[in-house]
């Protein structure tokens, strides 16, 4: 099968959109807070986008979505993402054609048998599975607020309850398939089910669902006021007598982090670890709703924290095999290895090449786990262009790498 996408396709658009706007290379540099030379390297595919920062920066300041950056949904190579882009779509027209007000009048079945194909879809998607995720799950979505509507109150509830939750599916494959504009739709209407639901912990995960759909789609600033109001309208969690809010606190407090991190704000970030980390050593491991709060995971996300802060080597360092066989054995979840996997390639990228053979043993890994996530991310279709550009030598890895992504050679 021929590449699909050029070596450099995302300096390429880049480029295009910057041309077309009418914009100079200074002007966008500026605005996106790098330099001149820098930008001119992106935009020729010297350089790649190796942090999901850059690349919203780089989209503010080109004044752009996100995706008209990264060309997403990309052109699917195997029947599961097609499927899977198919039914996303279809809940896109749900999400938009029925809310909590105004509800079809069609049958709906009984709110527990909706609650377990809500609780099924979140788990596939926590596994990466995401035609399996969202097949059904429009229909699904509509049941549930046909009884979310209705008048029997306690019917009510556990439909907000369970919607939540469906939501919280559909957010997470629409962003991982590249769909972010539905991601943040699915993320909203979960807030508003917590809401009515007068539940502080479902509510504070919705925020930080929502500021991470928001981000995804490149409203950074918003994203940040998302976090912030979550985390304020939360009480200070008793990780004792309150595990769930503590949870939830914790949660948000990750999210927040890897906020402070893409603006550069080293102490902002650190000091958001450090209120997560002292709650997971009280929780333990958690995992409400697949949020997998804990140790392991707040390990995790500083790898992803390190990164947007260009100091990905020094952590990656730090986790010696022992330790990372358990964080990977603790986390549970195809989603989570694979993107702490995806993250620690990147780590090791930033060494400048020297580390290149780890980074390519865990974008390997990270691929063999979940390659549907892996193959829609645009930050690790940038990383094996990367890898393929700097490598000396033919490495059957890289290759294989290259065709299971669709990328053509540039090395």
């Amino acid at each position: 099968m021929p590449p699909e996408l050029p070596p450099a396709e995302i300096g390429a658009r880049l480029r295009a959109i910057r041309r077309r706007r009418g914009l100079s290379l200074d002007v966008v540099a500026g605005l996106a807070g790098i330099s001149r030379s820098y930008l001119a390297m992106l935009e020729r595919g010297e350089r790649r986008f190796d942090r999901r920062g850059l690349l919203e920066s780089v989209a503010v300041a080109l004044g752009c979505a996100v995706t008209e950056l990264t060309g997403q949904p990309y052109p699917t190579r195997d029947r599961a993402t097609a499927a899977a882009l198919a039914a996303v779509g279809q809940l896109g027209a749900v999400l938009y054609d029925v809310d909590l007000d105004d509800a079809p009048d069609v049958p709906a079945r009984p709110v527990d048998v909706l609650a377990e194909l809500a609780r099924r879809a979140n788990e596939h998607t926590d596994e990466s599975q995401y035609s399996a995720a969202v097949a059904g799950l429009g229909a699904v979505l509509t049941e549930l607020h046909v009884h979310a509507v209705g008048d029997d109150p306690d019917a009510r509830r556990a439909a907000l309850a369970a919607l939540v939750e469906a939501c919280f599916a559909a957010c997470g494959a629409a962003r991982q398939l590249g769909r972010p504009e539905l991601a943040v739709q699915a993320a909203r209407r979960a807030v508003d089910a917590a809401a009515q639901l007068d539940a502080p912990e479902l509510a504070a995960l919705a925020a930080m669902t929502e500021s991470g759909a928001l981000t995804r789609l490149g409203a950074r600033r918003r994203a940040g006021q998302v976090l912030s109001a979550g985390l304020n309208g939360l009480p200070d969690p008793d990780p004792a007598t309150e595990p769930a809010n503590a949870e939830s606190a914790g949660m948000l407090h990750l999210a927040s982090a890897q906020a402070a991190a893409r603006e550069g704000s080293t102490a902002d970030a650190a000091a958001h670890l450090d209120a997560a980390a002292e709650l997971a050593a009280a929780t333990g491991e958690r995992n409400t709703l697949c949020f997998h709060f804990g140790p392991a995971n707040t390990a995790a996300w500083s790898v992803a924290v390190a990164v947007e802060l260009e100091r990905g080597p020094s952590v990656a360092a730090a986790l010696d095999d022992d330790t990372l066989s358990a964080r990977l054995a603790a986390l549970g979840s195809r989603d989570r290895r694979a993107g702490l996997h995806l993250d620690l390639a990147r780590a090791w990228a930033q060494s400048g090449g020297d580390r290149d053979g780890s980074a390519l043993r865990h974008l390997d890994a990270a691929d063999r786990i979940a390659p549907v996530r892996l193959r829609n991310d645009p930050i690790a279709r940038e990383l094996v262009a990367e890898l393929d550009t700097r490598a000396r030598r033919r490495v059957w890895e890289l290759e294989s790498l290259r065709q299971r992504f669709g990328l053509a050679a540039t090395g």
